[in-house]
């Protein structure tokens, strides 16, 4: 039976590095729904004109053809061990249509990996980058500062923040992310496949926890 997971997590929890890790631990294709995106886009597939003609008229990307590239892609060899689905869902409807579609193969979400980080945490995380003019390398004031304030190690060039990194712009995406996925939280949460991984841990005792997690369920 393949095994389909969810992984959840706010921007700067770390969820990047863990579905990596837990992909290439499990053997399951990691499916972004950016990449997909950017692939039908790109491609100028069928599915990416249609999506790129509500792009263009501003309008949000339906969750029907949304859904439409997420079974196209799951039905490709790469993914007949299972996959990991990261950005997508985002809401229970969108939660509801991928238990139908996976409910036609006989397969379903089998545990939803939720990586947990205190807003505090995360703005210490992600507003501390200083990135340098020159050759754009990434230093963090608290992880990783650079020897001289306001100067690269490297080039000596000027270090400066980008609007990501700022902390209004921080702010305002953790609580974005946290309003909108509380609802799908809960969604899970009642289907009894949530786990809440405490994201604070050292990196290597994060990927333990969810692949005991992801086992059990």
């Amino acid at each position: 039976m393949p095994s389909y997971v969810v992984l959840l997590g706010p921007p700067g929890a770390g969820k990047g590095t863990q579905a990596e890790r837990i992909s290439d631990e499990l053997g399951l294709a990691h499916i972004s729904s950016g990449d997909i995106f950017r692939e039908n886009l790109k491609n100028q597939t069928e599915l990416g004109k249609k999506a790129q003609g509500y792009m263009n008229r501003g309008e949000l990307v339906p969750d029907d053809l949304t859904i439409e590239m997420i079974k196209d892609r799951l039905q490709r060899d790469d993914c007949k061990a299972g996959a990991l689905l990261d950005g997508f869902p985002r809401t229970p409807a969108q939660a509801e249509a991928l238990g139908k579609m996976l409910a036609e193969w006989n397969g379903k979400v089998d545990c939803v990996p939720y990586i947990s980080v205190p807003a505090e945490e995360l703005i210490t995380r992600l507003c501390g980058r200083w990135t340098c003019r020159a050759q754009g390398h990434v230093y963090h004031e608290k992880f990783n500062p650079s020897k001289k304030p306001g100067v690269c190690d490297v080039d000596g060039s000027e270090l400066y923040q980008r609007d990501d990194d700022k902390k209004e712009t921080v702010e305002r995406r953790i609580s974005v992310y946290l309003e909108q996925t509380s609802p799908l939280i809960e969604y899970y949460k009642k289907l009894g496949v949530l786990a809440e991984i405490d994201g604070t841990l050292p990196i290597d005792q994060v990927t333990s926890l969810m692949l005991k997690a992801l086992k059990k369920g």
